[in-house]
């Protein structure tokens, strides 16, 4: 657990010593704030779902801009070769890099916590979903950190990274909504596979471990996947 600590710490200086982890913060508190300010005005109600409706696509967005550099960045310049040669393993290597992002995606959605304050003032929020849609961000979070750290893997470049994972959480979030409502064994799976109604239960304050299994479950499995092909590098 040490060398992930040690890697952890690397990787989250990293992003604070450069404009990325600024950015995103700033952009993703300007958009949730615009959100959460319209959707206040026009239901008139003390709740975060409304606004929360929007964040999967701000952060299908953001997200991706978190991850491109983590893999990529060291495949182009060459630093990835001392380090799959230092006595870390490749989980260290994958998991520590996976937890700094993770880490920099709570800390951006932190800032929201003062809109539930704000609520707090002016009316009574269901604090049960409000919480219960906290627990749905942070564990989407994982899945969409360890989707980018896939791509951020396959790829050189960094921005070909940002890309292509946008255009993935894109396609998970626009196959789960266009599927909704449907009926049929394929667009059941289709809104398995998506992630729009498994973020949606949470806004609504319910926890349902099926959504707790899917976040889980598809994010360990990635990482794995991940920590494959960081394993074949040795090799090469």
């Amino acid at each position: 657990m040490t060398s992930i600590g040690t890697i952890f710490k690397r990787e989250i200086n990293s992003y604070f010593l450069s404009p990325i982890a600024y950015v995103v913060i700033a952009v993703f508190t300007v958009f949730s704030g615009y959100f959460f300010s319209v959707m206040l005005g026009i239901t008139q109600e003390s709740t975060l779902r409304y606004s929360l409706a929007y964040t999967q696509f701000i952060l299908s967005i953001l997200t991706p801009v978190i991850t491109m550099r983590l893999l990529a960045e060291e495949s182009k310049t060459g630093t990835v070769e001392p380090l799959m040669t230092a006595p870390v393993t490749d989980f260290e290597v994958v998991f520590g890099k996976f937890l700094s992002a993770w880490a920099l995606y709570n800390i951006m959605i932190a800032p929201t916590i003062f809109y539930t304050i704000f609520l707090a003032w002016v009316g009574s929020p269901d604090y049960g979903a409000i919480i219960a849609s906290y627990i749905g961000l942070v564990l989407m979070g994982g899945l969409f950190v360890s989707i980018g750290l896939l791509v951020s893997a396959i790829t050189k470049n960094q921005i070909i990274a940002a890309v292509i994972g946008i255009v993935a959480l894109l396609i998970l979030l626009v196959i789960g909504l266009a599927s909704t409502g449907s009926e049929g064994w394929f667009y059941s799976t289709l809104r398995y596979i998506g992630t729009y109604e498994h973020w949606e239960t949470f806004t609504k304050g319910i926890i349902d471990s099926r959504d707790i299994i899917y976040y889980v479950s598809f994010t360990a499995l990635i990482l794995f996947v991940v920590i494959r092909i960081v394993e074949s590098r040795r090799w090469r």
